[in-house]
């Protein structure tokens, strides 16, 4: 099984995040991750997917996204050089005795510190999967009171 990140180009309509995510439900593929926002053209909305399966796979969700009314164009973003980001939100317990050990993982992730509560701290990191996942396994020990991940969002590199 192959990790794909697909562009889908969409009318800016009700309804249509949630046809499209039926039609994955409806054919057994499973959505691993889906951001959606406005694209540079007014009315239309891209939807970033991320998704696992082999090749026939991938070709059988292009196909049937093409058949719903509402989508304009589908880009296969994994079948050329990208760049891909996920934000990520982690709540950690901290005393101030271990305040400092955390803003040591924190400044070696590029990291930030958004909000510093009587026992916590809310840490803001931006990067690929692997990064967050990596920050996350280390923030561990110390005790994750909450999550929260955005998803992949993605773009092919240069004048594509």
């Amino acid at each position: 099984m192959t990790r794909h990140t697909i562009s889908v180009l969409v009318n800016d309509q009700p309804g249509v995040l949630q046809r499209v995510s039926g039609l994955f439900g409806r054919r057994g593929f499973n959505i691993e991750s889906i951001t959606v926002g406005q694209s540079e053209e007014v009315g239309l909305s891209r939807m970033v997917i991320v998704t696992l399966g082999d090749q026939h796979t991938l070709e059988q969700i292009e196909k049937q996204l093409y058949k719903l009314i509402d989508v304009i164009k589908v880009v296969d973003l994994g079948a050329k050089p990208m760049v891909a980001r996920e934000l990520a939100l982690i709540k950690v317990n901290a005393d101030p005795s271990e305040r400092p050990e955390i803003m040591g993982v924190v400044e070696t992730f590029r990291a930030s510190v958004v909000d510093i509560g009587s026992t916590t701290l809310l840490v803001q990191v931006v990067g690929d999967t692997q990064k967050i996942d990596a920050m996350i396994e280390l923030l561990k020990p110390y005790g994750i009171r909450e999550l929260s991940r955005t998803g992949v969002t993605a773009m092919v590199r240069g004048n594509s």
